[in-house]
């Protein structure tokens, strides 16, 4: 279960404050809760099954278009209570740059837009697997994994949710790359602009938990070169993957890390074929851990959880010969595709369980350290007790007081020294 912030961050709120955000923390704890069961249902077999898998089919040749042109959409009957969607798939860019098809949803509430048109939620969604069948937009509830979506529609806000390139629509997997991922999440926010009824606008947040939080970060680092148009006003994390060294070394040597990295190398190996050819990229697993990830990769992480550990558990320390972060080309790989090599220039806020056995908190403080000496105004927060999986819940509480001052044209007190 989520805990609740910290008690000095209690002691300096108003009054009517408390009232507000104690009602939030309730929401939040509830959707905790429903988070909980919708896990074990799609452990439990549900997340097999799939909404309308023919819509992810695409004729051959696929028509090039702009990014964020919409190839294909739908729309969503089960849409949230007071909300309209639609499944999309959409022109992006891979690593290369090459037009490449990515599937997502768009959510909005059924209240007029301002004339401006709605501020965008960009969602960046935590590891569903590598495989295409494991995009969150297939599943009979393609909402349920987009952490905060209730609150957001009440206040307001367009939702648009990105699968990555390779889950949904047949493509190379993007797991962990952090261009083609960030390139899916602002071409997200251009398609939503291209649908009747959405009234998407110019001004976006990013928002992203584990794998979502490295892909909205490179986002915010890569906009004003890559969507010049999007006018980003802040940027939110939940325990990111920010810094792929650090979470290399440090989970390789659990089952975390045997099934992040199953999930990395025939993504790597896919993007990086013509940096580093002949087998440069497999050659740091064992014999074994060479049998066994196209095994881990073709399976999906909630729905397969037990058959991915009865594969990953026997290769704890055999998976990998060495350091994927001390070790060539790996270690070249991990660093373009690790955040802060640009700094942001909206406001951050971060949010990290001290519990954490994924990303762990001296990552999240590393890089927030970074973020810091890159002048960047940082707000971060801490929260006893909460894991990974819990991460985004526990922090939605403080990050949508974040979002109203970010979105309301204030600047949010920074925690950097």
């Amino acid at each position: 279960m989520p805990s609740r912030p910290s008690a000095d961050i209690w002691s300096r709120t108003r009054p009517v404050r408390r009232v507000f955000l104690g009602v939030v923390i309730v929401i939040a704890l509830i959707a905790g809760v429903l988070a909980a069961d919708a896990i074990r249902r799609y452990i439990d077999g549900e997340g097999e099954l799939q909404a309308n898998p023919a819509f992810y089919r695409l004729s051959a040749p696929v028509p090039t278009g702009d990014p964020g042109d919409i190839i294909k959409i739908e729309e969503i009957a089960s849409a949230p209570l007071g909300s309209s969607a639609w499944r999309v798939i959409y022109h992006s860019r891979d690593l290369q740059g090459e037009d490449v098809p990515v599937s997502g949803v768009v959510i909005v509430p059924e209240v007029p837009a301002p004339a401006e048109g709605r501020t965008v939620v960009a969602w960046g969604h935590p590891t569903t697997g590598a495989a295409t069948r494991c995009a969150p937009s297939l599943g009979l509830d393609p909402f349920q994994y987009i952490e905060g979506l209730h609150e957001l529609l009440a206040e307001g806000y367009a939702i648009v949710a990105t699968d990555y390139p390779g889950l949904g629509v047949e493509a190379p997997s993007s797991y962990l790359l952090g261009v083609p991922e960030s390139n899916s999440v602002l071409d997200a926010v251009r398609a939503a602009q291209h649908i009747d009824g959405a009234d998407a606008g110019d001004r976006v947040v990013l928002w992203g938990h584990s794998q979502g939080g490295q892909a909205v970060l490179f986002a915010a680092e890569r906009a004003a070169d890559y969507a010049p148009e999007l006018d980003v006003l802040g940027v939110a994390v939940a325990a990111p993957a920010a810094d792929l060294g650090e979470l290399m070394s440090d989970d390789i040597v659990n089952v975390s890390g045997v099934t992040i990295a199953s999930y990395a190398i025939p993504a790597y190996e896919a993007a990086y074929q013509d940096r580093f050819p002949d087998g440069q990229i497999a050659a740091i697993l064992t014999p074994a851990g060479t049998t066994a990830t196209p095994q881990m990769a073709a399976m999906c992480l909630l729905s397969q959880n037990s058959e991915i550990h009865a594969i990953a558990d026997p290769l704890i320390g055999g998976y990998v010969t060495s350091d994927p972060s001390t070790t060539e080309p790996w270690k070249t790989m991990l660093a373009e595709n690790s955040a802060g090599s640009q700094p942001i220039t909206a406001p951050v806020f971060v949010g990290q369980g001290l519990a954490d056995e994924l990303v762990w908190p001296k990552a999240t403080e590393d890089y927030v350290t970074l973020l810091c000496s890159q002048q960047t105004d940082v707000s971060f927060h801490r929260y006893q007790g909460v894991d990974h999986g819990f991460a985004a819940y526990a922090a939605l509480p403080d990050m949508l007081g974040w979002l109203t001052a970010v979105t309301s044209g204030r600047t949010p007190t920074s925690t950097c020294p």
